[in-house]
């Protein structure tokens, strides 16, 4: 009842879309806490509502790591066309897609368009400038995504800078989780938390900003 009364006056919505796997030192749900609550974060000052996150996507090159679900693309992009056209059905016009995994991101071009619009939150290039300012190498597991809301109680990170694995071409789990060792591809593993608190908030401010006229 609250939703239809809120359809009365604005159409937009906003889907966080993630994947459980594995993160190295930090907790399996990484991508699904960020792309949530930084939608959250941003859509709530707007009275926009956000659903709950889609927590599974493509990750199938970390099969050989327990806990790391995945689907075949063509599974997920036709999810998220059903998704999104029953939420058109509803009345929702204004779809954003708040994405925190990079192996989602294939589906973008697909899924695009007809008010749907695609945001890969920490790939932006406001947010990627901020990252490489601190440290260049830093990618997937490492302290780019160790934010206080995804680190592990009672775990240890490792007090060093990990060499960026670059372009791992093996398409076999087994060989890649050898050549990925602890999971992270490069960079600290940790910094400042002050450091980490300024992507995060230009990271909310892109995505509100993109709420408020990013619908061309």
């Amino acid at each position: 009842m609250q939703l239809e009364a809120y359809l009365g006056r604005d159409n937009r919505i906003v889907l966080p879309l993630g994947s459980t796997e594995q993160h190295a030192y930090l907790s399996l749900e990484t991508d699904n806490e960020l792309a949530e609550r930084v939608a959250i974060e941003a859509a709530e000052p707007l009275g926009v509502p956000v659903l709950p996150v889609l927590a599974y996507g493509v990750t199938p090159r970390f099969a050989a790591y327990p806990g790391s679900p995945s689907m075949s693309q063509g599974t997920y992009v036709a999810l998220l066309q059903e998704l999104t056209a029953s939420l058109q059905g509803q009345g929702f016009r204004r779809i954003l897609l708040v994405n925190g995994h990079g192996g989602n991101s294939f589906a973008a071009e697909q899924v695009s368009g007809d008010g749907v619009r695609w945001h890969d939150w920490w790939n932006s290039p406001k947010i990627r400038a901020l990252v490489d300012e601190i440290d260049p190498e830093g990618s997937h597991a490492s302290w780019m995504e160790n934010f206080p809301w995804t680190r592990l109680e009672g775990v240890q990170l490792p007090d060093e800078h990990k060499a960026n694995l670059g372009v791992i071409e093996t398409t076999d789990p087994v060989e890649y989780r050898k050549i990925a060792g602890d999971g992270s591809f490069g960079g600290w593993y940790a910094r400042p938390d002050e450091e980490m608190l300024k992507i995060w908030d230009a990271g909310v401010a892109e995505v509100r900003d993109l709420l408020e006229s990013g619908w061309g």
